[in-house]
C-alpha cells in the first residue's frame, strides 16, 4: 500500500508539473508594423492607416490646387502652420484618441508641406519652461517670450461605428469624419471621410 500511496504520489506531481509547463505565458516579440487582428476592435493599424490616408486626401483637391498650395501662393511660399484640435471618440468602444492624434501629426509632418505647432496643454508646459529660463538661464540661452508661431488652421474629427451581429458573426464598421477650420475665418477649407469594414467572426465550440 505504501509503495502505492508512493506512486500516486509522483504521478500526481508529475501531473501538476506538466499542466503547470502547458499553462505558461509565451511571449513572442513581432515588428511593430506587422497587421494583427485579434478581436476586429480598432488597432494601431487602423490608427496608422487612417491617419496616413485622411493627411493624403487633405492635399489633393479636385479643382484647383490644394489648401496648403493656396495658402503657400498667397505668402511667397511659406508653408501653413496647423494645429491637431479635438477629435471625438464617437464610438460604443474604447479608442486611444491620443494615439491617433500622434499619429496625425506624424504624417503631416512627415509631409513636409505644413508645420505642426502643439497643442493647448503641450504649449503650457513649454510655456512654463520659458518662464522658468527667464529667472534661472543664462541670458545667451534663454528661449525669448513672445515669439510662438500661430497656426492659421485647426484639424477637427470624428470617429463613428456601427456593429452589426448575427450569431458567432459581425461587421464592424468605422467611420472617420475631419474638418480643417481657418482660425481667422471660420471657414470650413477641407473636409475628408474615411471608411473601415470588418467582418469578424468567431467559431463556436462543440462538446
Amino acid at each position: 500500500m505504501k509503495t502505492l500511496a508512493r506512486g500516486l504520489r509522483a504521478a500526481l506531481a508529475t501531473g501538476a508539473i506538466l499542466v503547470s509547463g502547458g499553462c505558461a505565458t509565451q511571449v513572442t516579440r513581432i515588428s511593430p508594423d506587422q497587421q494583427i487582428d485579434l478581436s476586429g476592435r480598432w488597432n494601431d493599424v487602423d490608427s496608422r492607416q487612417v491617419a496616413d490616408a485622411m493627411v493624403r486626401q487633405s492635399f489633393q483637391a479636385e479643382y484647383g490646387p490644394s489648401w496648403a498650395m493656396q495658402f503657400m501662393q498667397a505668402h511667397g511660399g511659406r508653408k501653413p502652420t496647423l494645429i491637431v484640435g479635438t477629435i471625438r471618440n464617437r464610438s460604443m468602444e474604447h479608442i486611444p484618441v491620443e494615439t491617433f492624434v500622434r499619429d496625425i501629426e506624424r504624417a503631416y509632418l512627415g509631409s513636409g508641406q505644413v508645420q505642426v505647432v502643439a497643442s493647448a496643454d503641450e504649449r503650457q508646459e513649454v510655456r512654463d519652461e520659458r518662464v522658468d529660463q527667464q529667472d534661472n538661464a543664462s541670458a545667451d540661452t534663454r528661449a525669448r517670450m513672445g515669439r510662438e508661431r500661430g497656426a492659421q488652421y485647426m484639424l477637427q474629427g470624428d470617429i463613428s461605428q456601427i456593429t452589426d451581429r448575427e450569431g458567432g458573426r459581425r461587421v464592424v464598421y468605422y467611420q472617420v469624419d475631419m474638418t480643417l477650420v481657418d482660425l481667422e475665418t471660420n471657414a470650413k477649407t477641407w473636409t475628408g471621410q474615411h471608411k473601415i469594414k470588418k467582418i469578424v467572426e468567431q467559431p463556436r465550440f462543440r462538446l
